[in-house]
């Protein structure tokens, strides 16, 4: 099972030392991937009263291309994932070209995690329709692998259109590997029926019988058509404010016996205060599992 860190998104800070710090750290402790969570806006709550967002207009994010094209020339290996893209609230070409160039730059170190999202507001400031996202979302994944498979694409569908037209340069990985972010019964069929993996936000203190019910189902939906369901890889994370090291280790544990192929070690909202002591903690993490 291969271990990485969700990087501290809204608690890293803006300084670019302490980013390149806690990256170089992250692939100098052994981890496999750097998980990166995305938002472009934040809904400022002064006028929204009743907001019910996990993330406020007080909340940091990086932008997970930009930033990846930055530790691009700081690491050698560690993989970079986004966990996940809003895609359907941005234009599919240009996650194409910004996907790909991350994965030249990096040398074919990009995992693209996608989702549809719950912030309106955000989609609103970018232009895009809030109703129709899931839907669109399916279109965008096909559009998404043939550019990066194809030097010349002619796509007609419903919402984009490209006329004999293609990306340069391509990526080093033909296609860059696509994940999905969610749990609804729509988003595990489109996991079995076209994703490389699921990445969960089920927490490892909520593994239970219903989980693996929908392990399950995206396995019969992956049989239904005609993939083998251990090609679809398994992500989840685990929370560093829940439990001592011990925990964590049995958390590890657990998620194997799940069938996960990955996990992220988070250290968001678990009480530190700088970067060095998200450093710290996710160096006693690995000291920690086997």
């Amino acid at each position: 099972m291969k271990v990485g860190v969700v990087f501290p998104q809204t608690e890293i800070g803006s300084d670019p030392g302490a980013v390149r710090e806690y990256a170089q750290a992250a692939e100098s402790l052994g981890y496999n991937h750097l998980l990166v969570y995305d938002h472009v806006l934040g809904a400022d709550t002064n006028y929204y009263h009743d907001w019910g967002g996990f993330y406020k207009l007080e909340d940091q994010f990086h932008e997970p291309f930009v930033l990846f094209g930055y530790l691009a020339a700081l690491t050698q290996s560690i993989q970079f994932t986004t966990g996940i893209i809003i895609l359907p609230q941005r234009q599919t070409t240009l996650v194409a070209k910004q996907a790909a160039e991350v994965d030249v730059l990096t040398g074919g170190r990009l995992r693209l995690g996608i989702g549809i999202g719950w912030n309106a507001v955000e989609y609103e400031a970018l232009g895009q329709n809030f109703r129709d996202r899931g839907r669109r979302s399916e279109e965008q994944v096909s559009l998404l692998r043939e550019l990066w498979t194809h030097e010349t694409v002619n796509f007609e569908g419903k919402w984009h259109r490209v006329n004999h037209a293609g990306l340069n340069p391509m990526p080093v990985q033909r296609p860059i590997p696509i994940w999905f972010g969610g749990g609804s019964e729509q988003v595990l069929k489109r996991i079995g029926q076209t994703g490389d993996g699921w990445i969960t936000t089920t927490r490892n203190i909520g593994l239970d019988d219903s989980f693996r019910d929908k392990i399950d189902r995206i396995h019969q939906y992956a049989r239904e058509a005609g993939r083998d369901p251990k090609d679809i890889g398994i992500e989840g994370p685990i929370v560093a404010g829940q439990g001592s090291p011990e925990d964590w280790a049995d958390s590890v544990a657990q998620w194997k016996s799940f069938g996960a192929t990955h996990v992220s070690f988070s250290t968001m909202k678990s009480g530190f205060d700088s970067p060095q002591q998200h450093i710290d903690a996710i160096r006693r993490f690995k000291e920690a599992i086997p």
